[in-house]
């Protein structure tokens, strides 16, 4: 008779539920790695999109900063030393034509502080985020070293528009994720 219990037709039907939750739990399984790692893609390049755009903006804000500098003192090798591979050659000015067609020259005004602590914080805020020298690696070591410089760069901002009283016009909160709105 022990032939006939392995035979038993019902075996199957009494097992059915068992293989149907293996198939299910299978193939959302499969489901669930690709569908994942489409998001964690796409965040992926939101965030670092979000990155690179804080980088550039401080970035501008320093090439501008380090070009009034170089108006306000000309003569210091320092400063043109650090920020010379990045600005363009010739003065602090530029050329723009008016909606009538004539030229204009446009001075940027020189820095208002003669502060030594303004100029090394320029420098130093300006050689952090060059995107020459920012990885654009994908591994641990490389992103780590990215935000850290990031970090150093927005805090070197910061002081500079205090010793300025300029307004910050940071965009910090897309960077770090503490915007205020609903996802």
């Amino acid at each position: 008779m022990s032939a006939h219990a392995t035979t038993d037709p019902f075996d199957d039907v009494m097992n059915l539920e068992e293989r149907f939750y293996e198939e299910g739990y299978t193939q959302g399984t499969k489901d669930g790695d690709r569908a994942g790692k489409i998001e964690g893609r796409s965040v992926g390049l939101a965030n670092g999109y979000d990155k690179f755009l804080e980088s550039g903006r401080l970035y501008g804000k320093s090439l501008v900063w380090a070009n009034r500098l170089q108006l306000r003192s000309p003569s210091s090798a320092e400063v043109e030393g650090a920020v010379a591979a990045s600005t363009p050659a010739g003065p602090a000015s530029m050329t723009v034509e008016s909606s009538t067609g004539a030229q204009k020259k446009c001075l940027l005004p020189p820095l208002p502080s003669t502060n030594s602590r303004l100029e090394k914080n320029i420098i130093v805020a300006h050689a952090l985020v060059e995107p020459d020298t920012l990885s654009t690696e994908n591994n641990d070591d490389a992103v780590n070293d990215f935000d850290d410089r990031v970090k150093k760069a927005q805090g070197k901002v910061k002081v500079i528009e205090r010793i300025l009283g300029e307004q910050p016009t940071g965009s910090e909160t897309a960077v770090h994720g503490k915007a205020g709105g609903a996802a």
